[in-house]
């Protein structure tokens, strides 16, 4: 399955893409959630093209080209393997051996979405998934490799408070994380979930207000 779109990895190396960002669905019909397909993805980008260019020359031109490792055609001066790589996944169904295998693939930002604050999980998120199974799940990938960013998101307006939204701040920064993105809930819908208008990011900036002022005033 990998082989489908090597070409697309190979362009993406060859036009001098810095950051590259790989998601997909959930994949709870595969035994690891899908982290190996991830996990080969990330080499590949990162140094299974350099690898068989230095060491398997003579593949650039035998029959393997003709299932899909046309990649190979080019010279190791060509290639970029300082590309840096993030993965937003799902929870693997909280299979930390899954966690493992993608963050010690060479990967460099471990990102994986809370979604929401822990009381809104139920009305918000599939039953199978949760708060405390999704911290658990970056926290392991931060302590999987030395070095691993991890970041998570959250999206705001649904009806979450401000105390809810900095609680889920500390639990995230108490296990390591270390970007979070705020996003903000529009579609209108008949569920329950539609109930504020909040203005993505007007939290982060009223706390960064209050503690420069703070830092103003502990130091006159």
């Amino acid at each position: 399955m990998l082989y489908d779109y090597m070409d697309d990895l190979r362009h993406a190396v060859l036009s001098r893409v810095d950051y590259v960002v790989l998601t997909s669905v959930d994949r709870d019909d595969l035994p690891d959630g899908g982290s190996d397909h991830f996990a080969q993805t990330v080499r590949a980008l990162k140094v299974w093209f350099v690898l068989y260019v230095l060491l398997c020359p003579s593949w650039k031109s035998n029959s393997h080209n003709s299932t899909g490792l046309r990649f190979l055609e080019f010279s190791v001066q060509e290639l970029k393997p300082g590309i840096l790589v993030e993965c937003l996944t799902s929870d693997f169904r909280g299979d930390l051996e899954a966690v493992s295998s993608l963050a010690n693939s060479g990967l460099d930002v471990f990102a994986h979405n809370i979604e929401t604050v822990r009381s809104l999980q139920r009305i918000v998120r599939d039953p199978r998934a949760g708060y405390d199974q999704s911290l658990a799940v970056l926290k392991h990938a931060k302590s999987s490799k030395e070095g691993m960013i991890t970041k998570s998101s959250i999206m705001l307006g649904l009806g979450e408070t401000d105390e809810e939204v900095k609680q889920a701040m500390m639990d995230l920064r108490a296990i390591g994380v270390d970007i979070l993105t705020l996003g903000q809930y529009l579609q209108v819908s008949s569920i329950p979930a539609v109930r504020s208008s909040y203005r993505a990011g007007e939290l982060f900036v009223q706390n960064l207000v209050r503690n420069n002022k703070a830092k103003v005033s502990a130091s006159s």
